[in-house]
């Protein structure tokens, strides 16, 4: 028996890369304001040439 399994191959990954954006997404509303400050905080510290 042959089967055509690309339709369901592509759902399969097309639910793999919407897993990936939303976990992404859940990350960078976590941690972006604590990236942000550390990079603040960073460039508060640097000091501009002479």
């Amino acid at each position: 028996m042959l089967k055509d399994d690309e339709g369901a191959t592509l759902v399969e990954y097309g639910l793999v890369v919407s897993l990936i954006a939303v976990a992404a997404i859940t990350a960078i509303g976590l941690l972006g304001q604590k990236v942000s400050d550390t990079f603040t905080a960073i460039n508060n510290k640097i000091t501009p040439p002479q």
